[in-house]
Parts: structure tokens; C-alpha cells; sequence
């Protein structure tokens, strides 16, 4: 078990398990779907071990993957790890610059839908520990065929878990997701948005709270807009265009995802980081 290798406090403990439940409620929603659909596939879970820097015993996580007839690929990984963040890197981590000791648990969802009008979907929350304590993560839509209702409905859902908590972070986090969620060599937006909020401290039942709204915002949402447009035909230009759409986000996840390059900086589990990028993409 991760509490052998790296001794939690009681708000890091409580943050893993709020991720990890939040993972099997996921998972087991989105096997749901494929049964709805007369499939029977099922997420399968790859556990993994980190060796710190030291080379010490430094944590590690559980990758899950689904290859269904609604999700082409979805992974759901959750992890949990610390140690210390090695040279330069620290420094680029809040609250790292003068010790470079550090603390991650969280969970991170990637979906790349079968159907081109089913939006392809991420979601991430985290709480870290450095110098500093906080939270983070976000959510963000990216459909390649974008249909206004569920953009309507994905943000309605996600600003009323934030006006729950502050009638500020709606805008506030809306407006960091379309700035992070860009990318500047095609000068597109990966999507059309949804939430990204980080260093999220202070208050933290406060922050926890929020943090686990956002989990359930989502959980609430992103299924029914899977199920509104799971059965919808499409045709070769349309999965050419949904195509087209995953190398654009492959290329922002390889490029400037900052969550992709923390992990790989820590030494996470490769197959784990890079279940982001979609089974099956285009560039023309």
C-alpha cells in the first residue's frame, strides 16, 4: 500500500480516498453507458510503483483503460506520490523553489469518443503539498462537431458547482481555461472550455469542498451528454473531421500540458501520463 512508502497526513488521506471514490463512481458510470449500448467492455486497471529520485519508495497509482463501442479509449488514472522534485524543475513548482520535497495525489480522465458527435471530454482534480498546500484541476469539452446545447449545458452545470462556493470562480476559472486550453502554433482552442483553476488555497475544507463539487459536476453532466448523442449517425467526413480534431489535442498535450510534463518529470508511470493521447488520430 502507498501509506507504507510515503506516510500521509489526515488531508492528504482524505483527498486520496475522495479521488479514488470519485474514480470507481466514474468508471462504473461509464461501463453503465456501454451496457446501454450492448457492450459488455470494462475498464481494466495496471497498477504502478514509483521510485523516487533518492530511490526510495516514492508511491505510485492505477491507470485505468476502457476500449468500448460508446468510448473508443477512456482512461481514468488516479495516483498518489512524493518525494523530492529534482534541480530546475523544482523551482517551477509553487512553493518548491528553497525545498524541493513535494506531495501529488489526484485523478486525471481522458475520453475519445467512438461517435464524432459524442464531445471528447477531460477532467483532472489534485491537491499538492510543497512548502504550500493546495488544490487544482479543471474540466474542459472538445468536440469536433460542437453542438451549442452541450456546450450550454457542460458550463451551466460546472458554473453552478462554482456559484455554490464563490460567485467569483465561475468567470475566474472560465476565462484560465480558455487562456491554458489554447494553442498558439494553430492558434485554435483545443475545445470550447469548461473550467481550470490552480494554487487554490487558504481555506482548506473550503477548497476540499469545492474541489469535490467539481468531481461531481461532472459526474453529472458528461454522462448525459454522452447518452444524447451516443446513438446519432455520422459519416467518413465526420470521423475524418473527429480525426483531425484528436491530433490537435495530442499536439497540446505533448507540447504544453503541464500535467503531462509533471509527470514525466517525476517519474510517473509513461503509459499512465500519456493515456491523454487519443488511439486513433489524422493530420493532413
Amino acid at each position: 500500500m502507498i501509506e507504507a512508502v510515503i506516510p500521509l497526513d489526515e488531508q492528504q488521506q482524505r483527498a486520496r480516498t475522495w479521488f479514488e471514490s470519485l474514480r470507481d463512481s466514474i468508471c462504473a458510470e461509464f461501463e453503465a453507458i456501454e451496457r446501454e449500448a450492448d457492450s459488455d467492455a470494462a475498464f481494466t486497471y495496471l497498477p504502478w510503483d514509483r521510485t523516487d529520485t533518492s530511490g526510495a519508495p516514492g508511491g505510485g497509482g492505477v491507470r485505468g483503460v476502457m476500449k468500448g463501442r460508446v468510448f473508443e479509449k477512456v482512461g481514468v488514472n488516479v495516483s498518489t506520490v512524493g518525494g523530492a522534485l529534482e534541480g530546475d524543475f523544482a523551482k517551477t513548482i509553487h512553493g518548491a523553489g528553497e525545498d524541493p520535497s513535494f506531495f501529488a495525489t489526484g485523478i486525471s480522465l481522458v475520453a475519445h469518443m467512438a461517435n464524432p458527435h459524442v464531445p471528447a471530454v477531460h477532467m483532472n482534480t489534485r491537491f499538492l503539498t510543497t512548502t504550500k498546500r493546495w488544490f487544482g484541476g479543471g474540466a474542459d469539452l472538445n468536440p469536433p462537431l460542437p453542438y451549442e446545447e452541450d456546450t450550454a449545458d457542460f458550463h451551466a452545470r460546472l458554473q453552478a458547482a462554482c456559484d455554490a462556493h464563490d460567485a467569483g470562480h465561475y468567470p475566474r476559472f472560465k476565462k484560465w481555461a480558455d487562456d491554458y486550453f489554447y494553442i498558439p502554433h494553430r492558434q485554435v482552442h483545443r475545445g470550447v472550455g469548461g473550467i481550470f483553476y490552480d494554487h487554490l488555497e487558504g481555506d482548506w475544507e473550503a477548497d476540499f469542498a469545492f474541489t469535490q463539487d467539481v468531481g461531481r459536476a461532472f459526474l453529472d453532466v458528461y454522462p448525459r451528454l454522452v447518452r444524447r448523442r451516443m446513438h446519432q449517425p455520422f459519416d467518413d467526413a465526420d470521423r475524418q473531421r473527429q480525426l483531425e480534431w484528436r491530433g490537435r489535442y495530442a499536439e497540446f498535450n505533448l507540447i504544453y500540458d503541464r500535467g503531462t510534463l509533471f509527470g514525466l518529470k517525476t517519474g510517473g508511470n509513461v503509459d499512465a501520463i500519456l493515456m491523454s493521447l487519443p488511439p486513433m488520430a489524422a493530420w493532413s
